[in-house]
C-alpha cells in the first residue's frame, strides 16, 4: 500500500512539472500567443513581439571565380599552381570571369596577369597562333559602337599635355572663311581686264588683268581694287564631346600598353654605373624624354569622318578635358569677333585728331615652337608698344 502510494505522488509531480513547462514555454521563447493589452474602451489589442520584429540579415551572395596566385607574363602557359578558386561577392563579379580551373589551365596567357587578379575569358587564348590573333589592347577597350583616330596635337592644344589614357575630352576646332567666285572658286575680288578696240586699224586691245571690280564714276569708269589680300573671318566652336582618350603618344609595336611601367629613367635607382661613377666628377644629364605629339581618341564613326575632314583641312584642334564625373552633353554658341563684341561690351574706339608715338602696330602675341613666339620682334620685325 505505501508502494502504491510512492508512485501516485511521483505521477502526481510528473504531471506537474509537465503542466507548468507547458504553461511557461511560450512566454520564456516568444511564441504562444501574443499578449494583448487593453484600450481605453476595453478592446483589446495585440502587442507587439519585439522579438518576431528584428530583420534577419541578408547573407551575402558569393561564387567562385579563378584568380591568379602569381604573376603570369605575357605568352606563358597557366600551371596548375599558378591559379585558383576565390570565392567572390557575386554583385561584384566580373561578367566574363571564369569560374572552371578547367578552362584556365594550360592556355596561354593574352597578357600580363598579376598576383591576386580575376582572370577573365579575354585573357586567355588556345595557343600561341590565337595570342597572335588577338588584336591590340586599344581594339579591346574601345567601346562599342566606337572608331579609333589618331589626332595631332602640341601643349597648347592638349591642356599643357594633362591629357591621360582613360580621360574624356571636347574637341574645339576653329575655321577662317573668305569670299570666293562662286564660279571660279577662287578668292575675291577677280582680275579684271578691259576690252577695247583700235578705231583706225580695228585692232583688239586687252589691258593688263586687274584685281578689282569695276564702278562707273562720274567722270568715267575705273577699276576699283584692294589694298591687301582679303581678311579671313575666323569662327570657333565646340564640335565633338564627351570622346573617350584612348592613348596620348605613339602606340608601341605590339600594340600592348595596358599594365606595361613605364620605362625608368637611367639612373634613378641610383645603383649600377652610378655607383661605379661616383668618383668622376662630371655629372650624366638625364635623357628628355619627348612630348607626345598625337593622341588618339574614341568617337563615333560619323566624328571620325569630321575629324578626318578637318585633318585634311589643317583645320586647328583644341582639346578641353572634361571632369570624370561630367557625362553631359552642353550646347555652346559659335565665337566670332561680332559675339566677343557684343558678349563683353566691347566698344570700338572712335577716331581721335591724336595719337600716341611709337605707334602701336601689333599687341604681345604667344606663339608656339615656329608659328608663335612671345614678344613682336621675331614676327613682325619691329618693337610695338603693347
Amino acid at each position: 500500500m505505501g508502494r502504491l502510494r510512492t508512485i501516485l505522488i511521483v505521477l502526481i509531480l510528473l504531471l506537474a512539472i509537465v503542466a507548468a513547462v507547458v504553461f511557461l514555454l511560450p512566454n520564456l521563447t516568444g511564441g504562444g500567443q501574443v499578449a494583448t493589452t487593453p484600450t481605453g474602451d476595453g478592446t483589446p489589442v495585440p502587442a507587439v513581439n519585439l522579438a518576431q520584429t528584428v530583420p534577419t540579415p541578408t547573407p551575402l551572395q558569393m561564387t567562385e571565380i579563378v584568380i591568379a596566385v602569381q604573376e603570369l607574363p605575357r605568352g606563358i602557359p597557366i600551371p596548375p599552381n599558378a591559379v585558383a578558386l576565390r570565392p567572390w561577392p557575386l554583385e561584384s563579379a566580373p561578367i566574363n570571369g571564369i569560374t572552371n580551373l578547367e578552362d584556365v589551365v594550360g592556355k596561354i596567357a593574352r597578357t600580363d596577369i598579376f598576383r591576386e587578379e580575376p582572370i577573365l575569358s579575354n585573357m586567355v587564348v588556345n595557343d600561341l597562333t590565337s595570342l597572335a590573333r588577338v588584336g591590340s589592347d586599344a581594339a579591346a577597350i574601345l567601346p562599342d559602337g566606337s572608331r579609333a583616330i589618331a589626332v595631332p596635337m602640341d601643349r597648347l592644344t592638349s591642356v599643357a599635355y594633362g591629357i591621360q589614357d582613360g580621360d574624356r575630352v571636347d574637341v574645339i576646332m576653329s575655321m577662317l572663311f573668305v569670299d570666293v567666285d562662286e564660279e571660279f572658286q577662287t578668292i575675291l575680288p577677280n582680275r579684271v581686264t578691259l576690252v577695247s578696240q583700235d578705231p583706225e586699224s580695228q585692232e583688239i586691245q586687252l589691258t593688263t588683268a586687274i584685281e578689282g571690280r569695276l564702278d562707273p564714276l562720274g567722270f568715267g569708269n575705273a577699276v576699283v581694287g584692294p589694298s591687301e589680300r582679303q581678311r579671313p573671318r575666323l569662327v570657333t566652336q565646340r564640335t565633338i564631346q564627351d570622346a573617350l582618350v584612348v592613348h596620348v603618344g605613339e602606340f608601341p609595336p605590339d600594340g600592348r600598353f595596358i599594365g606595361v611601367p613605364s620605362t625608368p629613367t637611367p639612373g634613378a635607382d641610383g645603383g649600377g654605373e652610378g655607383d661605379a661613377a661616383q668618383g668622376d666628377a662630371t655629372a650624366v644629364p638625364t635623357p628628355t624624354l619627348a612630348r607626345p605629339n598625337i593622341v588618339t581618341l574614341g568617337v563615333t564613326p560619323q566624328d571620325a569622318v569630321v575629324l578626318t575632314y578637318a585633318i585634311e583641312a589643317r583645320l586647328p584642334l583644341t582639346f578641353v578635358l572634361r571632369s570624370a564625373r561630367d557625362t553631359s552633353r552642353v550646347a555652346t554658341d559659335p565665337v566670332t569677333l561680332d559675339y566677343i563684341m557684343t558678349e563683353f561690351n566691347i566698344q570700338l574706339p572712335g577716331r581721335r585728331p591724336y595719337s600716341i608715338e611709337p605707334a602701336i602696330r601689333s599687341i604681345r602675341q604667344l606663339i608656339v615652337e615656329d608659328q608663335l613666339q612671345l614678344g613682336t620682334d621675331a614676327a613682325t620685325g619691329a618693337g610695338g608698344g603693347g
